[in-house]
């Protein structure tokens, strides 16, 4: 019998939109080459950007919050695995799953671990240097306990398994490193990309709905890029990302070269037509999907400390990593402006993407371990006490409020 897989989505994939879209993509890709039969269901609205998951051979469906019909749907699938895209699914749907398909095999994708990414945040507003008190807030409250509840969890970033692990305790049988999952780049592809003399301009990208993309952009424009182009009066910025707002679009100057280009559904042609890629991230967590792009796209980047964290290991960085203004602007003109530190610079791109995240390795990894976990699955539970606990509690209190809330609509 095919094994049968149901994710349930935060939001409807986007991998032209967003580093998370492509992660999911990702995902779905390892397990359907490993013959499951998947479905995807979310309860929030799609939006011409989502990609059509039926033309991969997923069934979509469409669910509801707080509402006994996913009983039914879950019953009639019968998973063997459900994966929760992100903490607030396991909330709202891991007790249903516990509750009618006992035995699946509960994962959470963290996709980033959302409390470092608050703390960080936070520490940003409060203009303090940020550590690790920062990351004890109501949502770590939330989202470790959905670790805790799953027998799985697959985190994006070393970083961010040794933060689990060393400051919040959590047992590593718990956790899985599963960075993105890439093919290597082949010679005869580096050999198509734009070289140095046929490229111009900087870019930089990202999803304008997620915050530290934002909160990037707005100190280029105040800090970073009033600089640069002081020393190269003829440059460009090409900024692009899904949903920008219209305190976004303001930010558009073309008599400065900041440009806002908005939307693109080809990463790649922006990126290769660029020379340096700016990611001057402020606060955020996770891998970096904008540093994967340039790195795939033959694109030398200079970034932040927190944008570079968990991307290279022991391998140099495909550009300069700096939290400091005047070095930031410095390394952006020294790849702008000079031919061997940029081939330097992409090369040592290259190998990151040949070496760290090559999907053939981590997905056998990855689908081996599930086989075991689902072979021995009772005494993994059992070893995991915290999580039966919070399970329970979890059933006594989300049941009833769900289905409190459920009855209350009906009145509506």
């Amino acid at each position: 019998m095919q094994k049968q897989l149901l994710i349930i989505g935060f939001v409807w994939p986007e991998p032209n939109s967003s580093a998370a879209g492509s992660r999911m993509m990702q995902l779905i890709s390892c397990f359907k080459s490993e013959g499951y039969s998947i479905t995807f269901a979310s309860a929030c609205a799609k939006t011409t950007n989502a990609f059509d998951l039926t033309s991969f051979g997923i069934d979509q469906v469409s669910i509801e919050l707080n509402h006994s019909s996913f009983d039914e749907f879950i019953l009639k699938i019968q998973p063997d695995i459900v994966l929760f895209d992100r903490f607030m699914t396991e909330e709202q749907y891991g007790w249903r799953v516990s509750e009618h398909c006992p035995e699946a095999l509960r994962i959470l994708d963290t996709e980033d671990l959302h409390c470092l990414r608050k703390g960080r945040q936070q520490a940003f507003k409060d203009q303090n240097t940020f550590d690790t008190s920062y990351v004890f807030n109501d949502v770590a409250k939330r989202e470790i306990a959905s670790i805790y509840r799953c027998d799985l969890s697959l985190i994006i970033s070393e970083a961010e398994i040794d933060l689990l692990t060393q400051v919040f305790k959590v047992n590593d049988s718990l956790l899985h490193y599963l960075p993105f999952l890439l093919d290597p780049l082949s010679e005869v592809a580096k050999l198509g990309f734009p070289e140095f003399k046929e490229r111009d301009h900087f870019v930089t990208i990202g999803n304008f709905l997620h915050p530290p993309n934002y909160q990037s952009v707005v100190y280029l424009k105040e800090h970073i890029w009033p600089a640069i182009r002081q020393q190269l009066p003829n440059a460009e910025l090409h900024i692009y990302g899904a949903y920008a707002s219209q305190k976004v679009t303001q930010l558009h100057n073309e008599k400065h070269g900041f440009l806002i280009k908005g939307y693109t559904e080809i990463v790649s042609e922006v990126i290769q037509k660029a020379k340096v890629c700016l990611a001057p991230l402020q606060f955020g967590a996770g891998l970096k999907g904008k540093l994967i792009d340039a790195m795939q796209s033959g694109t030398p980047c200079v970034m932040s400390s927190i944008a570079a964290e968990g991307m290279f290991g022991n391998h140099e960085a495909n550009g300069f990593i700096t939290d400091n203004e005047t070095e930031f602007v410095n390394s952006a003109i020294a790849l702008h402006t000079n031919e061997s530190i940029w081939n330097q610079t992409q090369e040592h791109g290259f190998k990151v993407i040949n070496t760290r995240f090559q999907r053939s390795e981590f997905q056998a990894n990855f689908i081996q371990l599930i086989h075991d976990l689902k072979s021995v699955l009772i005494t993994h539970r059992r070893e995991n006490f915290i999580g039966q606990m919070l399970q329970h509690h979890n059933l006594q209190s989300t049941k009833f409020m769900s289905k409190w809330i459920e009855e209350k609509n009906k009145d509506k």
